[in-house]
């Protein structure tokens, strides 16, 4: 009998129910509502609430998030086909290129009020309860309210966000001092920190919805009325008008009017997805960077047998894979009818991209030409502005959770002014009945937008991710959807859900879910296993975020790597920068067998917050 693998943490198993999450106390939240008949998608949306006071530097209401859900078959494989709800909302009416060349802008600002698109994430989640769930709206959000009204202890990770911005508060925006430096100072690790604002948000939304009568899903859409076409979207139009401090060094008033979000609401895609080892992986489209993971796949296929896990061999292989898909996603990938989709995941274009890797580490983005058609690049991605050695803007960024570490960790990346990169959760679903749902939430953050004193949240500043450069995918044009990091995953096999798995991290979620994937399918680990083990990411894929630089060579490793496999890296032409032992993503999965109905769970050991839960 052989000795199991060593896990940080046990791959949970059981038959009821599984949740992981990037917080504990979502995680609690969640499991709670399963324990109390709720299924796989209530308890996903009492997560995510949970998640807004929890975790408020990585994800708000203020925010977004992208969705892949599979209910329970009730009679055929194709009753349980994945789809996406897609939380991410447009940029306002008045997002023009003309009004920010008449500002003088040539990237768009990664703060303030210009920035925001739609808050999208509340309307996602309230969709999801209405018309999967089974629950009325107080039964989930009565675990947000409590943390809001009585007060949570404040993560590590928090408290180092709000001491990296205390001083920009201060003197630029004082309803965030007012929020979040209770007696004008930062608050402690593990101290109360009570959210009397946003509590009151959450009561007048549900008096809203409760006085729609006793209908469940007659109350949620009342809620959806109030945040979308009431209180909440007439106060986010009073705060837009009001000229605020950006990363620019000038204030700026925003763009959103009730209008913008009165148009809209979330709605239902279909996934795009590619077959690989048996199993179908299932993603988001893209407006999304999710086909990445797909082209990535499909192009170590094409490759043949993986080097040895931990080898030199498989992470230059790798790394050299997504440094092509990536470049792919920055000429291709936009929110727009043309963008090639089908050409960009077809065998014998992924075949003919595979067989420019070559034996030395590549510094230059090599885009394809899906179907001949001539590939662009932003004009930005060949001046000397969005090269840098880390992938960071010089002496500004630093990651907060983990000091003396600036190379990108999938935790909150802070400047003092706020600009922040790769700042999201996570959360993974799986219930007795086979509902399954892998959630991305963002954006909202406490740290890059001012607090609305009336409503207690922030506004999203993903419009940030747009090109003021005409005529690409991802040029701004209002209505539009930025072009979003955020990138769930699910997995079927012979078209029924089995894996849902996801991480924060920004521009590298789709290279750390690639290492899970690897990990799992390919090399036989468990799921906590294929979690633990060593990661590692490239810098050489330009940042969504402002100021949208990138490392051409830069190749981020876990140090427990062994020093000959980072020597033999840096002769294959990498630029090693060794991280933490343990700093690298914070991915979560959950699994299905569809023959046994055995659920699995697994959670991220690092940043010390994530976790699993199940019986």
């Amino acid at each position: 009998m052989t000795e199991p693998t060593f896990t940080t943490r046990p791959e949970l198993c059981g038959t009821f129910g599984m949740i992981a999450s990037t917080h504990y106390l979502a995680t609690a939240a969640g499991m709670s509502v399963l324990e109390r008949g709720g299924n796989a998608f209530d308890a996903a949306v009492a997560a995510a609430f949970t998640l807004h006071v929890v975790e408020p530097h990585l994800n708000g209401p203020g925010g977004e998030v992208p969705m892949i859900l599979a209910p329970a078959a009730t009679g055929t494989a194709a009753d349980s086909t994945p789809r996406v709800l897609a939380g991410q909302g447009p940029l306002p009416a008045a997002a023009t290129i003309e009004h920010f060349e008449a500002l003088g802008i040539d990237l768009i600002p990664g703060t303030g009020l210009l920035p925001a698109t739609v808050p999208g994430a509340v309307g996602a989640w309230l969709s999801l309860l209405r018309d999967h769930g089974t629950m009325h709206l107080r039964d989930v959000l009565d675990y947000t309210l409590g943390y809001a009204a009585k007060g949570h202890p404040l993560a590590p990770g928090v408290v180092g966000t709000i001491s990296a911005v205390a001083g920009h508060f201060r003197e630029q925006w004082p309803a965030s001092a007012a929020q979040w430096l209770p007696d004008g100072r930062v608050p402690r690790p593990g101290e109360l920190l009570r959210l009397p604002a946003l509590a009151a948000t959450y009561q007048r939304l549900l008096a809203e919805a409760e006085a729609a009568g006793a209908g469940r899903e007659a109350q949620i859409d009342a809620a959806l009325r109030a945040w979308y076409s009431g209180f909440v979207a007439d106060s986010v139009e009073r705060f837009c008008r009001i000229p605020v401090p950006d990363e620019t060094g000038r204030a700026h008033a925003g763009l959103l009017t009730a209008a913008d979000l009165d148009a809209w609401r979330p709605g239902y895609e279909p996934t795009v997805s590619l077959p690989w080892r048996g199993l179908t992986i299932h993603k988001a489209g893209p407006w999304t960077q999710g086909p990445a993971l797909l082209q990535q796949l499909g192009m170590l296929d094409a490759l043949g047998e993986l080097p040895p896990p931990g080898s030199a061999a498989r992470v230059h292989r790798v790394v050299e894979v997504a440094k092509l898909a990536f470049a792919d996603r920055e000429a291709w990938f936009g929110d727009g009818p043309d963008v090639p989709i089908e050409q960009l995941l077809a065998r014998e274009y992924l075949r003919d991209r595979a067989a420019l890797v070559g034996d030395q580490a590549c510094a230059r983005l090599r885009p394809g030409a899906p179907g001949g058609r001539p590939p662009r690049l932003p004009a930005f991605l060949d001046s000397p502005r969005s090269v840098a050695r880390t992938g960071e803007s010089p002496d500004a960024m630093s990651a907060v959770e983990r000091p003396g570490n600036r190379h990108g960790v999938g935790e909150t990346q802070v400047a003092p002014d706020g600009t922040t990169r790769g700042d999201t959760c996570h959360i993974d679903v799986v219930d007795r009945w086979g509902n399954m749902i892998s959630a991305t939430p963002s954006g909202g953050w406490l740290q890059s937008s001012p607090t609305i004193p009336e409503l207690g949240f922030c506004l999203g500043t993903r419009g940030q991710m747009f090109w003021l450069e005409r005529g690409l995918p991802n040029s701004l044009t209002p209505g539009k959807r930025p072009r979003i990091t955020l990138s769930p995953s699910l997995a079927c096999r012979d078209g029924r859900p089995v894996l849902a798995f996801g991480t924060p991290g920004g521009d590298q979620q789709d290279q750390w879910q690639l290492l899970l994937l690897l990990g799992w399918a390919n090399d036989g680990l468990g799921l906590q296993a294929a979690i633990d083990a060593p990661a590692w990411h490239s810098n050489a894929v330009p940042s969504s975020f402002a100021p949208r630089q990138r490392d051409p060579l830069g190749l981020v490793i876990e140090s427990r790597f062994s020093g000959i496999t980072i020597d033999e890296l840096q002769k294959l032409g990498h630029e090693t920068i060794e991280a933490g032992p343990w700093s690298l993503g914070r991915l979560s999965a959950v699994y299905r067998d569809p023959d046994t109905g055995i659920l699995r769970a697994a959670a991220n050991p690092r940043g010390m917050q994530g976790y699993a839960a199940g019986r």
